[in-house]
């Protein structure tokens, strides 16, 4: 019996339990879960000691790409992501120009070809000016969703009015994604805090209030339209315990970031490298985060990779940016959070494998099964080691993570049968392609 690829020895985590199986691979594909001694193989991967997880995927990350190639492209943000264990990638549409109609779409499904280190999906821009076309633009080869921001974005792209949001809503029927903060309390506060003040600053601003007021909106307009929706990042206590009153129409998606720092310590340590939204917020909305995590509450959680140049977030606060590194670093810090048993390593797999599988309608991928993809990300739960900023492949060159000292870490990556990353080294050339969803 010969294969392309063999994966022996390791410790399988798969659907039913975690078992230690050989695992045999034909054209990209699992062809059996167990396989005799004899077997042959083009390629055989050591994995002795090693955890054999689905292929992760982070269903939240800014590659900037089109945008400005010194802070991110897809080619670096994808090698960042498989030498941080991530096999597949959502790619946000807030780019410039955004992707928000045919023309740009196209343009990016091609331009991802012979760029892409891993599987990649795209989110399309949902704005005021193509509501009519979001039905079709959903449905178009590798869109993961409609993305909307309902607050915190540039006026072309943001619907902040409930007439607009419910029009948005009845546009299509697949699963929508928002930004849920109150652009109207956004603004009406931003006349209260004065240029220069500290960077905790920002979450004064975009306080609980204004994340629970956009989720309440978008929950009641759910509601009224029947559409299936994925509240982003939500960070607060009050949203996650209002949200589960809504399972029938809503999934949720928390962020590491939320899960492992807490203010106002960040702000004070990292500065500008803190500032994101929405905000890092305070222990007892991080204690909310962990307690949604155990109870089912998160469906998944990613990363929201959004980079921008050292220079820029070192401005004072509001002139830095918003946003952080993260696609890189997502892996390790939740492996950490496993080895300090915050969550098992199954309730992992389950958040950033088969939960964005479920959630957007991803084919053939997030869970270790004859006839899935070949995807998988090989972990050593007992390694340690310290984040740094030289490790980082993101142009920017830093992560609000360095000096984290880290248990567990992404020690091979393997896209649809083809080993792309190996203890921190690239290997080939890009084989990246897009993703396929259910339509």
């Amino acid at each position: 019996m010969h294969y392309d690829l063999l994966i022996r020895g390791g410790t399988c985590v798969t659907p039913w339990g975690t078992e230690g199986i050989d695992l045999g691979v034909r054209a990209g594909r699992i062809a059996d879960l167990g396989v005799p001694i004899g077997a042959t193989a083009d390629t055989v991967i050591d994995a002795v000691g090693l955890h054999v997880l689905p292929g992760l995927i982070d269903s939240h990350v800014h590659l900037r790409d089109p945008g400005d190639p010194a802070v991110e492209t897809i080619e670096t943000g994808t090698r960042a992501a498989i030498l941080g264990g991530i096999a597949t990638l959502f790619d946000m549409p807030n780019t410039v120009p955004p992707i928000a109609d045919t023309e740009r779409l196209t343009w990016k499904r091609g331009y991802v070809a012979g760029r892409s280190w891993c599987d990649i999906g795209l989110y399309v821009a949902g704005a005021k000016t193509n509501i009519d076309r979001l039905a079709a633009l959903e449905r178009e080869p590798g869109v993961c969703a409609v993305k909307v921001f309902a607050g915190s974005s540039t006026a072309a792209l943001m619907i902040e009015d409930d007439a607009h949001l419910e029009r948005a809503m009845r546009a299509g029927h697949r699963r929508m994604a928002f930004h849920s903060e109150d652009e109207f309390r956004l603004q009406a506060r931003k006349p209260l805090f004065a240029r220069g003040q500290p960077y905790r600053t920002h979450m004064e601003w975009r306080d609980e209030e204004c994340a629970f007021l956009g989720t309440q909106r978008l929950m009641a307009l759910a509601r009224r339209t029947g559409r299936a929706t994925h509240i982003l990042h939500v960070s607060t206590a009050e949203e996650l315990e209002y949200l589960r009153d809504f399972r029938d129409v809503a999934t949720v998606e928390v962020l590491v970031n939320h899960l492992t720092q807490v203010a106002p310590d960040c702000y004070d340590t990292l500065g500008g490298l803190a500032v994101m939204n929405p905000p890092i917020r305070g222990e007892r909305h991080r204690a909310a985060a962990w307690a949604a995590v155990r109870n089912g509450t998160v469906d998944t959680i990613g990363s929201d990779h959004a980079p921008h140049a050292r220079a820029a977030k070192e401005q004072p606060w509001p002139d830095c940016p918003a946003g952080l590194t993260g696609v890189q670093t997502l892996v390790p810090v939740m492996l950490d959070h496993v080895a300090a048993g915050r969550l098992s390593l199954a309730r992992l797999v389950d958040l950033m494998a088969a939960g964005p599988a479920r959630v957007y309608g991803l084919l053939g991928k997030g869970r270790i099964s004859v006839g899935y993809d070949a995807d998988f990300t090989l972990v050593d739960l007992k390694a340690r080691r310290t984040i740094e900023d030289s490790w980082i492949a993101s142009p920017c060159g830093w992560t609000p993570f360095a000096g984290l000292r880290v248990t567990g870490w992404p020690v091979a990556t393997v896209v649809r049968g083809r080993s792309v990353m190996r203890d921190d080294e690239v290997l080939g050339d890009p084989v990246g392609r897009l993703a396929r969803f259910s339509g």
